[in-house]
């Protein structure tokens, strides 16, 4: 089942450690200093204007399901398709054995919200067509918003580039205001190409990962989703447990 549970993503966590350790380990061997890549002004010039530009794109209800949907990029949810198969195929077993009333107490107890509502239309004697209908509904809408918090991060990928650009040209403005000292140059357009650097490192390293990662997950709930819809629309065409097993088996692949 799609558990409230969530695991750690250690892949997800090594993926942040390993491109920081380049970044960071890259500069060193090349004689640099980290401290030069550490700057304050740059990142909230970044940072702060990629947000905005993201805020102005996108609904309110989108930005506040993206930022709670930030923790599934290093914690998802367990979706265990194999327990779901199982207690599907119990279901139908129940089904067949004490009628579609039978399942009553198994959907009080039913944690899933969506799992839940479909064996409630089971009960309630929906025709199968009209129970696909529904819960079909209900996949699409879901589908939708997982994705679009997902897009909050891919326009923020998408923005933070160009906003690095701002930044270094900001601080060149800023050098070439002050030509009289020469000694300030040098280190006056490496502060300035900081922002550069986090613009496009914040959208590489993070920000379009974590989209790609939102999607991914986004398509995983929506199979499992599917594999609920095909198992109980088969319970209510009233299909032998064996054959509902070798039907959603394609679901584990």
């Amino acid at each position: 089942m799609a558990s409230k549970r969530n695991y750690v993503d250690f892949l997800s966590l090594a993926g942040v450690v390993l491109s920081l350790v380049a970044v960071i380990g890259g500069n060193l061997l090349e004689g640099g200093h980290t401290d030069s890549l550490i700057q304050m002004t740059a990142f909230i010039i970044v940072f702060g204007g990629t947000l905005g530009a993201t805020l102005v794109q996108t609904p309110q209800k989108s930005f506040v399901h993206g930022m709670r949907r930030f923790k599934w990029v290093f914690f998802p949810p367990k979706i265990e398709k194999e327990v779901t198969l199982k207690k599907i195929i119990q279901w139908s077993v129940t089904a067949r054995k004490d009628g579609l009333l039978g399942l009553q107490n198994i959907a009080d107890r039913e944690p899933d919200k969506f799992a839940q509502k479909g064996l409630l239309l089971l009960i309630d004697g929906n025709e199968p067509a009209e129970i696909r209908k529904i819960l079909e509904v209900e996949i699409d809408s879901s589908a939708v918003h997982e994705i679009n918090a997902a897009k909050v991060y891919e326009a923020m990928g998408g923005y933070s580039p160009t906003i690095g650009i701002i930044g270094a040209v900001m601080g060149l403005i800023h050098v070439m205001n002050n030509l009289t000292d020469p000694s300030a140059l040098g280190p006056g357009i490496a502060v300035a190409f900081v922002a550069t650097i986090y613009g496009v490192g914040l959208a590489n390293f993070f920000f379009l990962p974590m989209a790609s990662k939102l999607k991914t997950l986004a398509d995983d709930l929506t199979q499992y989703q599917e594999m609920l819809l095909d198992g109980l629309v088969s319970i209510a065409e009233g299909e032998n447990p064996r054959a509902i097993a070798s039907k959603l088996d394609g679901y584990l692949i």
